[in-house]
């Protein structure tokens, strides 16, 4: 499933318009319009956005996995690069 249908659904679901999502993500309707059309990819810091907005983590927006549940944020201080 692609990003837009994903979007489709998440926005269907939480029973939001495109209007309210692109307001609660700081771009405008017709941006995210073109996103949910398929008329292009959102950038990265509105794909995150999309992400939190939803509560989902970025490989099911993407399409990548069907498992919604985003990781838990790491403990302050924990360095996951080692």
């Amino acid at each position: 499933m692609e990003i837009t249908a994903r979007l489709k659904e998440l926005r269907r679901e939480q029973e939001e318009s495109q209007e309210r999502v692109a307001r609660a993500i700081d771009i405008t309707l017709r941006n995210y319009q073109r996103i949910e059309g398929g008329e292009g990819y959102p950038s990265y810091p509105v794909f995150c956005a999309l992400a939190d907005h939803f509560q989902v983590n970025l490989d099911y927006l993407a399409g990548r996995t069907d498992v919604r549940e985003m990781l838990p944020p790491a403990a302050e201080g924990e360095d996951s690069h080692d």
